[in-house]
């Protein structure tokens, strides 16, 4: 059984300490060289051209983008990112700022979480390390996206659940946690209040009949609604058509621009960046169903069984989705590193009765596994240092990799519990450095680099006019580097605009200019193999 000792009473020094040294540690993570590398398509141009136009319109009521209506999200984040704009300017940096702190605030909120739920402190800091050192969360938390606000949000919300078992008077916030959701993700709010209820329902049912819980529900619900309602009072059925159906029930029940897979998509985006703490999983869920009758289980239960079924059933699927997922994964590792960290495991169930006997807590297959992960990094140092694509920064991380697994595998066969503090050293420092290098927005090298195109446009264009590109779809980050809607078009439309507009710009591929026929034809600059032409 799961048997962790119950301390002898709070330390609130020590308390305060790890709170402290947890959320330093978060934000200088979250923080350092925010601003080192562009903006990427899709969220992170959208959400910061629509901050942007709040910031120069103060108009955070009906946000619009680029001068367009936007009716995509409710403007919570992009309007606190337009507040970072005023007295920082508009920059990458202050557009990542909002997200990448309400992401970084994560950790000391799962810390609290699991101070609720576990008796003991090891199991809270282990779960807390293993959320702050997993890629996903980290990569997607540092970008101009919802997505890190609504695990803050979402972790603001458990926790005060958990701590209303204790005072009731926290169970105020529960109402205004998930309407930060509502107005952030809109309709995700249900999901995330029925999981809630849920969980409420089966471990606590007593709070359903606090007065603090419902007003708590009323406020947080009101500024929600509130804007909901003047959005259908302003747009009417355009807002319902776009926002309602088009951006949020059709997710659901339809494939929205392509972005679908199967039913195990979010199970393969886990197994594909849980590493290495994927490795701890098998023992943490035997532990939960040992004790599934704990408050903690049953938190894990709903929490991951429940969103996890439903983000698979949908339709649309997005790598993103599943984020509010990896607080529970933390939370299952936090509880195995906890057991091996107290070495109170040594039974049958997890070891052979050879390595029992012969006085090993930690099996040597471990030894294998770790060693594997050595050997990976290891060949990731010399592919990056030494092979056709040479890039000194993946390089030396992978090397950090290579150097942490190598220690930690020796550490298990030395039979030290230690080798759970180098992994989580070794893990931090290897993410610090892919960080700052300039690969940790992988998908920008997809395509061509916006910033010197978006360039000779701002020069080239006077403001407010459209061009027309022959790309294979809009990009928002080019939209808002060149402060001007860039519109894809196929060739006959190109040739249209071409033909019809007075003095048309259009930005074209070397392909594209040898087909399209303009009067009085003027390169005005070329970048990254994208030419702007006007005409007469």
């Amino acid at each position: 059984m799961f048997n962790l000792e119950k301390s002898q009473g709070d330390d609130k020094r020590l308390e305060k300490f790890w709170i402290l040294a947890l959320t330093g540690c978060a934000f200088f993570l979250y923080s350092v060289d925010l601003d080192n590398l562009p903006l990427r398509d899709w969220d992170e141009g959208i959400v910061a051209s629509v901050a942007r136009d709040i910031f120069l319109s103060s108009n955070w009521l009906f946000p619009t983008q680029n001068g367009e209506i936007y009716l995509n999200k409710p403007p919570l984040i992009h309007s606190l990112i337009a507040v970072v704009y005023h007295f920082a300017g508009v920059s990458e940096w202050s557009a990542r700022f909002v997200p990448a702190m309400l992401s970084a605030l994560c950790v000391p909120l799962l810390y609290g979480v699991a101070r609720e739920v576990f008796p003991r402190r090891t199991p809270a800091i282990f779960s807390a390390l293993v959320y702050l050192t997993l890629l996903p969360v980290l990569r997607h938390g540092r970008l101009a996206m919802l997505d890190g606000a609504i695990n803050c949000f979402l972790l603001l919300t458990i926790w005060c659940v958990l701590r209303s078992r204790r005072d009731l008077r926290f169970a105020f916030g529960v109402g205004l946690g998930l309407g930060l959701v509502a107005l952030t993700k809109g309709i995700l709010a249900i999901l995330l209040s029925t999981i809630v209820g849920i969980f409420i329902l089966w471990d606590t049912p007593r709070l359903l009949r606090s007065k603090y819980l419902w007003f708590g529900l009323f406020l947080g619900a009101l500024p929600a609604c509130a804007w909901y309602g003047l959005q259908i009072l302003h747009y009417g059925d355009v807002f319902v058509k776009n926002h309602l159906l088009n951006q949020s029930f059709n997710r659901i029940v339809t494939k929205v621009e392509g972005n679908t897979g199967p039913v195990w998509y979010y199970l393969l985006e886990l197994l594909k960046y849980g590493w290495p703490w994927l490795f701890f999983v098998p023992m943490g869920l035997r532990l939960l169903w040992e004790n599934r009758t704990m408050g903690w289980a049953k938190l894990i239960f709903v929490w991951g069984g429940v969103y996890l079924t439903v983000i698979s059933l949908m339709q649309t699927k997005l790598p993103w989705y599943v984020l509010p997922v990896y607080p529970v994964l933390a939370l299952v590792c936090g509880v195995s590193l906890a057991e091996m960290w107290g070495r109170r495991i040594v039974n049958r169930r997890f070891f052979p009765v050879s390595e029992l006997q012969k006085g090993k807590i930690y099996s040597g297959w471990w030894v294998g596994v770790f060693g594997l992960l050595a050997v990976v990094g290891l060949a990731g140092c010399v592919y990056f240092g030494f092979g056709p694509v040479i890039e000194p920064d993946i390089q030396l991380v992978m090397a950090c990799v290579a150097v942490t697994m190598t220690a930690v595998a020796f550490l298990i066969f030395q039979q030290d519990p230690q080798f759970i503090l180098v992994l989580f050293w070794g893990c931090y420092l290897s993410l610090t450095l892919f960080v700052i290098s300039d690969h940790w927005v992988w998908e920008l090298a997809e395509n061509y680099p916006v910033k010197p195109v978006a360039e000779i446009i701002k020069k080239s264009t006077p403001p407010g006019k459209i061009i027309y590109t022959s790309f294979g779809y809009n990009r928002p980050s080019l939209d808002f580097y060149s402060n001007r809607r860039v519109i894809a078009a196929s060739l006959e439309q190109l040739q249209k605009h071409a033909q019809q507009e007075d003095k048309p710009y259009l930005l074209l591929d070397e392909k594209a200019l040898q087909n399209i026929k303009i009067n009085g034809k003027k390169e005005l600059g070329r970048k990254a193999g994208w030419i702007l032409v006007t005409g007469d």
